[in-house]
């Protein structure tokens, strides 16, 4: 029987996870850590306390493990991996079932704002720096991307597509909460490479209209 009224929020498939986005995954997982090149699903709910069994139907049935598993009262994020991209989206299917929905039925990536700052300044990389807590520092005359993109969870995609574009530093990925927030930099030319995939990556996705305030 599918669970009523929730509403999905975010729906995302990698089909291989990029070095630094899985070392930042596993910086911060408090579940199963994730390898490079494991397939990967994040989904994001309202009500929060909803992920629970949804989190259960995407276990029960694969070899999936959770890294993440995020309850606040408005919304719940969890993700699963494994190394085998079918078991991936075999819990997919597992979570799309119990909700009775489809992955169309997700909210569209609405991007909320995206910016470039060129050549930064060396006092507000120190801010930076200590801001995104990585063990990735950016560097004076570097340029900076930071994309918001509501929901939250899309920020992981966006950091994957921008890994594989282009030699870029992810200096952090936050995909839970209101919105989602990504930080990239490195030289010029390759931060406008891997902003430009990040955006594309992002306005492919099919779903619901997500119109915002």
């Amino acid at each position: 029987m599918a669970i009523s009224g929730i509403d999905l929020r975010a729906y995302v498939f990698i089909d291989s996870l990029q070095p630094q986005l899985c070392s930042q995954i596993g910086s911060t997982a408090r579940g199963f850590l994730p390898l490079v090149g494991d397939a990967s699903l994040h989904v994001e709910i309202a009500p929060g306390i909803s992920v629970n069994s949804l989190l259960d139907a995407a276990l029960k049935g694969t070899n999936c493990r959770p890294s993440a598993h995020v309850v606040e009262r408005a919304f719940g994020m969890m993700e699963v991996h494994s190394e085998d991209k079918g078991q991936v989206q075999a819990a997919g299917s597992a979570v799309l079932d119990a909700l009775g929905m489809e992955e169309i039925d997700r909210l569209k990536p609405r991007i909320v704002s995206s910016q470039v700052i060129r050549d930064i300044a060396d006092y507000q990389t120190q801010i930076l720096n200590r801001t995104t807590k990585s063990a990735t520092m950016i560097l004076p005359g570097q340029s900076l991307f930071i994309l918001e993109v509501h929901p939250a969870a899309y920020s992981v995609l966006a950091a994957n597509e921008a890994e594989k574009a282009a030699e870029i530093t992810l200096l952090d990925v936050r995909a839970f909460g209101a919105f989602g927030r990504l930080y990239l930099c490195g030289p010029e030319q390759e931060i406008d490479y891997g902003s430009e995939a990040a955006i594309k990556a992002l306005e492919r996705l099919e779903g619901r209209p997500n119109e915002g305030r």
